[in-house]
């Protein structure tokens, strides 16, 4: 039987849920287990796609084009769990459910409350990934006490209810704050976390306790004994400068083997080899690299999350510390460029959406390609490189997008569904996973080894055929396309040490131990260029 473990989170948020679900996911495969994730959020929108990212950060993509939270990057990135549309719910989307079959009289006319209707419905949820996996971990977003969170709540109690205490367990996240002033560990928050949780009939089993200083045994004892959990489970989750270390400090404190064993499951032996080899290099640089990253967004990192994390496991392949620097594209608009990206190693422009700070990503652009510096854009920042590579060398000096000019002359880009034979695609954006045929002696092609990929996507405008052979005699090369729809998904400049812009976003398919093919060539383009700058300096 499939076993259940439940993580809620108390006192404020942004704790680290998502972290400690993922956490508890590489220990469980570790041991040989099977192993999924579900992450639960309690607003009422459908999904994050339409929130803005200073709210909400940056919004996930699976294969099968479900726009998820950026916590299911996390689950992927440290596990196997490849996600999909039921890893994802949110109230909305439960509630939207529920309408729609009370609409078409399935629920033949009785009155539809929380309890039973939208409690059934969640716990229905859980187990659309419950097949063929061992242990489901199920994060619940928000934190105790929250109004949106009490459905949700309500359904993990009553899963311990049918399930029983063998096939469910509970685990807490809450905060344990070092007071400076007094020089002490307050227990007290995460005290008043746990007697919320236990008034609405769930006794957690496991409490993980986020601080800055390691718990001792007394502080430990202390809330053991007014949380009513075993001292035993009573865990420090202490900060760490590196969040893939978690899992070996889990491992330090035994969580693992806990969990096994309110689970009734063996305890195999623990295969965290790769996973510590992992950790050495990443402590252990052997040089460091410079990267702009140049956003619209670069004031929340959140924004830009698996951006963050791929760079850095493309800088693990070469032994190199990624420092990124985070630059408003609108600063490029009235700035100096030397002064901005003149230390620079390697420049990235992202996705995004909007018109805002579009010239200064494209300001990016000509100072990278003027200058020699690698280049690597991303959905908006290919589109930006098109754009400028066509006013700059093609003589369209108007040239555009749609989305920002739509009385453009040369419309490079425009929605997609208006593309001859893409409307019968349906929705307004390309989302999820689409092929690419790779063009040989490009570096696309030298970065994947291979000829046909596949990349997830998430966006409205597409590049413009009638402008190819246009672009291709000025010089730029389209290195890789669609096969189904003839879509252009690369451009490259082959006079250049390092220069590519995809239409996909590969940062999704990017893991610490298996770093994404085109961030492991940028990482070592953009290092090649400090060497060779440094070795130039007088």
């Amino acid at each position: 039987m499939t076993k259940f473990i439940f993580i809620t989170g108390g006192v404020l948020s942004a704790l680290g849920k998502g972290i400690a679900a993922s956490s508890i996911g590489r220990l469980m495969e570790s041991h040989g287990y099977k192993i999924t994730l579900q992450k639960y959020d309690p607003y009422l929108n459908v999904d994050p796609g339409t929130m803005n990212p200073f709210q909400h950060g940056e919004v996930y993509v699976t294969d099968d084009g479900a726009e998820t939270d950026l916590d299911l990057g996390h689950y992927e990135r440290f596990t196997s769990t490849k996600t999909s549309q039921s890893h994802n719910w949110t109230a909305g989307k439960i509630y939207e459910s529920i309408i729609k079959k009370e609409r078409q009289g399935e629920f033949l006319g009785k009155t539809v409350q929380v309890i039973p209707h939208v409690t059934d419905e969640i716990k229905k949820a859980f187990s659309t990934v419950a097949e063929e996996n061992d242990i489901v971990i199920a994060e619940i977003g928000g934190t105790v006490g929250d109004i949106e969170g009490q459905p949700f709540l309500e359904s993990i109690r009553q899963m311990r209810l049918e399930l029983g205490k063998e096939n469910t367990l509970f685990i807490h996240l809450t905060l344990v704050p070092f007071i400076k002033t007094s020089g002490e560990l307050k227990t007290k928050p995460t005290q008043h976390s746990v007697r919320e949780l236990r008034a609405i009939g769930i006794q957690p089993d496991i409490i993980l306790c986020r601080t800055e200083r390691p718990l001792n045994q007394d502080i430990k004892a202390k809330i053991s004994l007014f949380t009513n959990v075993p001292l035993e489970a009573v865990i420090t989750a202490q900060d760490v400068k590196n969040i893939y270390e978690i899992p070996l400090l889990y491992a330090r404190e035994e969580l693992d083997t806990i969990i096994l064993k309110y689970l009734n499951l063996d305890k195999k032996k623990r295969k965290l080899s790769s996973w510590k080899d992992l950790i050495t290099r990443m402590n252990n640089p052997e040089d460091e690299v410079e990267i702009s990253l140049v956003g619209k967004y670069a004031g929340l990192q959140d924004s830009y999350i698996s951006l963050k994390e791929a760079l850095i496991h493309g800088g693990i392949k070469h032994r190199l510390k990624v420092n990124i620097s985070w630059i408003e594209a609108e600063d490029l608009e009235k700035g100096k460029l030397e002064d901005i990206l003149g230390q620079h190693d390697g420049i990235l422009v992202p996705g995004g959406f909007g018109v805002r700070g579009i010239e200064g990503k494209i300001k990016a652009v000509t100072y990278a390609r003027e200058k020699k510096i690698p280049y690597f854009g991303i959905c908006l920042g290919m589109q930006c490189a098109t754009i400028e590579f066509a006013r700059k060398i093609a003589n369209l000096s108007r040239a555009n997008s749609t989305e920002f000019d739509p009385k453009t002359p040369h419309k490079l880009f425009f929605k997609w569904r208006e593309l001859k034979g893409i409307d019968k695609m349906g929705g307004t954006m390309r989302l999820g996973s689409y092929s690419c045929r790779l063009q040989k002696n490009s570096f696309a092609y030298k970065s994947y080894r291979k000829e046909a990929i596949s990349e997830r996507h998430r966006h409205r405008y597409e590049f413009n055929p009638e402008y190819e052979k246009t672009l291709t005699q000025a010089g730029l090369c389209f290195s890789g396309k669609n096969p189904d729809y003839d879509l252009v998904e690369i451009i490259e400049i082959k006079n250049h040490p390092w220069f590519l812009g995809c239409q996909f976003h590969p940062e999704f398919k990017s893991k610490p131990l298996e770093p994404h093919p085109l961030f492991k060539s940028f990482i070592g383009a953009s290092y090649a260029y400090r060497l060779k700058r440094n070795k130039n300096k007088p």
